[in-house]
C-alpha cells in the first residue's frame, strides 16, 4: 500500500506551450483521451519507476458511487474509475491542467449546509459528512458559493508559514470557493481558474481559501485576478471573508482571524500556495514526511 501510494499519478506529454506551476510526483494508470472530460484508466502494464512531469495536460473522467444514504452517518461518495476501482479524489484526481488551471473536487454545493469533506483517514478517502461527538455537522447558514478542495495539495501541519503569523497548516488539502452562477453536485470535477487567496487562521491554523472559478462559468473569460473578482463579482471576496470569519460565532466560538492584512492575495499568490502545497503533498505521498492517521490509498 505504501508503494502504491507512494507513486500516485501518470506522466502524460504537454504541450510546449503549457506549463504547470510545479513538477509532480507521477505514475502511470491514466491514459490521456481527447475530449471534455475525458481521461481514461490505461488497462496496460504500469511503468516500473516513477516519472516527473512539468508540463502535463489532464482531463478527468471518473465515476461516483453513492454508498448509504445522505444525511446518515453510513453515507459515502466514492469515486471509482471505468473498472469499477475505487480511487482516491484527493490522491489520483490530478492537479495541473496547464495554464494555471486546475481540477476542482466539489464537496459542498452552494446553497446548502451539509458539512461534507473528504474523509482523509479513510481509505479512498471517500466524501462523507463531517461529524462531531458522534453527530452529523452542519453550517448554521447555507453557503453561497460551491466548495471543495484541490487534489495532490496539503498544509503540512509540522510547517509554519512566516507570512501568515506564523501559522501551521491544517493538515488537510486545500479549500475552494468557487464563485460561478451554477450549484454544483457533490462529487463534481471542475476546470477552474484560480483567483485570488484568502489567509484564514481557524483556532491558530492556517487554512487557505482559494477564490477561483469554473472555466464553463458565462463570466469566466472577464475574471483573471482578484481586482477582476472585484469589478465582476462585486463584494464576493468581502462576502467570503465574512462569511469563513462569522460562521464558528453560532456555536459559541470566536470569529476566525485571516492574515495578509484581512484581504485577498492576488492570482500569482495563490498560485504559489498551490504550488507549496502540491510539493507538500508530493512529500507526504512518498513519505518522506510522517502520514499519521491519514490515508495514502
Amino acid at each position: 500500500m505504501a508503494a502504491a501510494a507512494a507513486a500516485r499519478m501518470l506522466s502524460v506529454a504537454g504541450s510546449s506551450t503549457v506549463a504547470s506551476s510545479s513538477c509532480l510526483l507521477l505514475k502511470a494508470p491514466f491514459a490521456l483521451k481527447h475530449g471534455r472530460n475525458a481521461l481514461s484508466f490505461n488497462n496496460g502494464r504500469q511503468l516500473s519507476k516513477r516519472l516527473f512531469s512539468c508540463n502535463a495536460i489532464y482531463s478527468p473522467q471518473v465515476q461516483i458511487k453513492h454508498e448509504g444514504q445522505p444525511e446518515t452517518l453510513d453515507y459515502r461518495v466514492f469515486f471509482e474509475d471505468t473498472s469499477g476501482k475505487k480511487i482516491s479524489p484527493w490522491h489520483d484526481i490530478p492537479l495541473h491542467l496547464g495554464d494555471g488551471v486546475c481540477n476542482f473536487i466539489v464537496e459542498i454545493p452552494k446553497e446548502s449546509s451539509a458539512k461534507m469533506e473528504v474523509a482523509t483517514d479513510e481509505p479512498y478517502t471517500p466524501i462523507k459528512q463531517d461529524t462531531k461527538k458522534g453527530k452529523l455537522r452542519y453550517y448554521p447558514y447555507n453557503i453561497n458559493w460551491n466548495y471543495g478542495l484541490l487534489p495532490q495539495t496539503w498544509e503540512d501541519p509540522s510547517l509554519a508559514n512566516s507570512e501568515v503569523e506564523g501559522a501551521f497548516g491544517d493538515n488537510d488539502p486545500v479549500d475552494v470557493v468557487e464563485i460561478g452562477e451554477t450549484r454544483r453536485k457533490i462529487g463534481d470535477i471542475l476546470k477552474v481558474k484560480p483567483l485570488a487567496a484568502l489567509a484564514m487562521i481557524d483556532e491558530g491554523e492556517l487554512d487557505w481559501k482559494i477564490v477561483a472559478i469554473s472555466l464553463d462559468d458565462p463570466r469566466a473569460s472577464l475574471v483573471n485576478d482578484v481586482d477582476d473578482v472585484e469589478k465582476h463579482f462585486p463584494g464576493t471576496l468581502t462576502a467570503i471573508r465574512d462569511w469563513f470569519r462569522d460562521y464558528k460565532i453560532p456555536d459559541g466560538k470566536p470569529a476566525n482571524k485571516f492574515g495578509l492584512g484581512n484581504k485577498a492575495a492576488n492570482k500569482e499568490y495563490a498560485l504559489k500556495v498551490i504550488t507549496e502545497t502540491n510539493e507538500s503533498w508530493a512529500k507526504l505521498v512518498k513519505r518522506s514526511i510522517p502520514a499519521g492517521e491519514l490515508s495514502l490509498a
